[in-house]
């Protein structure tokens, strides 16, 4: 028999449970049947609780405590958002939060990273994609809740925080101290790399990304002194954010066709979502660059430029998160984080679990320089070597941009470097086409 004083706890459970059981009504829809006797188990836990805890706990927190469960034992990404969490999740999308740095998940009970943010503590730190947190300051985290670790990892700007972790490749565990800091997250970046040629960083997708996205190609194009051949975009641990903004930036590549559509239980949650006749490009060749780390958003855009063969994507395989949360608020300080849709490409397909494969599959590997160099002879090096004896002129050998080493970049990124030489490729084989067409 239940007490009356949980009746009120019965009551609240009833509107909040899902349904376990479900039968059609006359019209022939779905209605709740209510799991009474479900109900009735989880009033005997409350209770038992409340009178043989080891500690006097209040109804407030147990009921908050239940609700969290229900929802962090769906998946990985639903979750209940306290006022803290709230506010966090708010301030985190236009572009300034507390914290390290780091986007993160669970995985086998432990938290791993997806990506750290550009220009942060832990991407200083060295903290990098697919790192799993065991410790925090030499507590173990084993079956500890995603957010409860991150309250863990925040704290005053310019204390420190120790982070153990297990890496791919190492023998043993990894101790790396961080310093917090306020996190200001510039999310668009972008130079040349080379005349003609330029460099796009999408450190993270914000409800502004888009826009200081197309400001920043203007400003390549006005220091370039005329439009770019080609364009390297930067999606390499980029955890994603704002779908809107991962849709935004791939209309601004795009003219005509679908970017992405999400399919749910609900009607509300079945949205298409279509490009513009524009292209920021002109269709100069487009290569973006991907890795474990790019997720969610960042999957979104690669995935849309592939299906439409409007991108070369290199790098390695992505992240897999092809799921959409919605932010539903539960008052004006709380809410809840809810699965409620999967994305999928303008192909079919879903990412979820899967990721992106990119066209050509690229490691992330570092050179060094050779230390001893022998200059290797020419023709021209060869004492009474003949002349040339015609009257050509070499196209290429007076332009700069196509003789410049890239050796510098090779050295500081082996990715980027490659994605160079592949979209001046891509152009060449675009103007030898062009030309060609116009011969016949």
């Amino acid at each position: 028999m239940l007490k009356i004083r949980f009746m009120p706890v019965l009551l609240t459970l009833c509107l909040l449970a899902p349904p376990l059981a479900a039968k059609s009504d006359e019209k022939g829809g779905a209605s709740i049947e209510v799991p009474l006797n479900d109900l009735r188990k989880f009033a005997e836990v409350f209770e038992r609780i409340k009178r043989n805890y080891v500690e006097e706990v209040s109804d407030h927190q147990l009921i908050r405590l239940a609700i969290k469960g229900m929802l962090s034992g769906l998946d990985p990404h639903s979750a209940y958002l306290d006022a803290e969490a709230f506010r966090d999740l708010q301030v985190g999308t236009s572009g300034q939060f507390g914290g390290l740095g780091i986007e993160v998940g669970e995985e086998n009970g432990y938290i791993k990273v997806i990506s750290p943010i550009d220009d942060t503590p832990a991407a200083k730190a060295g903290i990098k994609a697919g790192d799993l947190i065991i410790r925090i300051d030499g507590k173990p985290l084993k079956d500890i809740p995603v957010d409860d670790a991150v309250k863990l990892m925040r704290g005053k700007p310019g204390t420190k925080i120790v982070l153990t972790v297990l890496r791919n490749g190492e023998d043993k565990p990894l101790t790396i101290p961080v310093v917090r800091d306020i996190i200001q997250v510039r999310s668009v970046r972008g130079r040349l790399l080379q005349k003609d040629f330029g460099y796009i960083r999408l450190a993270q997708f914000q409800a502004h990304t888009a826009q200081d996205m197309l400001a920043q190609i203007a400003k390549l194009k006005k220091r370039n002194q005329g439009p770019l051949k080609g364009l390297v975009l930067d999606l390499r641990n980029n955890p994603g954010g704002v779908l809107t903004g991962a849709v935004a930036v791939s209309d601004a590549f795009l003219r005509d066709g679908i970017i992405v559509y999400t399919e749910g239980r609900d009607k509300d949650s079945r949205l298409n979502f279509k490009a513009a006749p524009d292209d920021v490009l002109d269709d100069a060749p487009l290569v973006v660059l991907v890795n474990g780390g790019s997720a969610s958003a960042s999957e979104i855009v690669a995935g849309a430029l592939q299906d439409h063969g409007r991108a070369v994507i290199m790098g390695e395989r992505t992240f897999g998160k092809g799921s959409v949360q919605t932010i539903v608020p539960i008052d004006e300080r709380t809410g809840i984080k809810l699965t409620t849709a999967r994305y999928y490409t303008p192909k079919g397909r879903s990412i979820q679990a899967e990721g992106i494969t990119p066209d050509i599959p690229l490691e992330a590997v570092k050179l060094s320089r050779a230390k001893h160099q022998v200059k290797r002879l020419k023709e021209a090096d060869l004492a009474h070597h003949l002349n040339k004896g015609d009257k050509a002129t070499n196209q290429g050998a007076n332009r700069n941009d196509e003789i410049q080493p890239i050796t510098d970049l090779y050295l500081k990124d082996y990715q980027v470097a490659e994605a160079l030489n592949l979209l001046k490729g891509m152009y060449l084989l675009q103007q030898r086409q062009a030309r060609a067409a116009r011969d016949e």
